[in-house]
């Protein structure tokens, strides 16, 4: 079979390669992003990754660091270090578990009533996110990226 019947193009066409490192324009692309949120976030004292983690505990209490971690894809040591702020912050305690070398970790009202002061910022960058890209920009990336993460998973 020849070359144009096998990819359905003409023998002239050329077949367009990926130009550049994937690595860096995803890592610029979410440091570009990133930035959007966190100045959000931010202003009620809170990083991204803070609010994402109290987000998490907030859905998911009573629930043990290493579940925790495991739902976040992070390591436990990650993990462990970005808890800290927010236990000595009063917005998450990490109590004892059913025996005595498992702990649990919940949020604490203070924690909650802050995830829901956060929650709103977030909406706001989320939002401007959204209008500055257009909202079927938003909906082509959101399929990209579920799209290459099962591939990747797949593979």
């Amino acid at each position: 079979m020849s070359p144009s019947l096998q990819t359905g193009r003409a023998p002239h066409e050329a077949v367009a390669k990926p130009q550049g490192c994937t690595n860096l324009k995803l890592r610029q692309l979410m440091r570009r992003v990133a930035q959007r949120y966190d100045a959000e976030v931010g202003q009620v004292g809170l990083k991204g990754t803070q609010y994402s983690l109290l987000s998490h505990v907030v859905k998911l209490e009573p629930i043990r660091p290493v579940d925790l971690a495991s739902r976040m894809n992070v390591d436990a040591s990650t993990l462990s270090r970005n808890l800290q702020p927010l236990i000595a912050a009063g917005w998450l305690t990490l109590e004892a578990g059913a025996d005595a070398r498992s702990r649990l970790v919940r949020a604490t009202e203070a924690g909650r009533a802050k995830r829901a002061e956060a929650q709103r910022r977030w909406r706001v960058a989320q939002e401007g996110i959204n209008a500055t890209l257009g909202p079927e920009r938003v909906i082509a990336l959101h399929a990209l990226i579920d799209e290459a993460m099962q591939a990747l998973d797949e593979a």
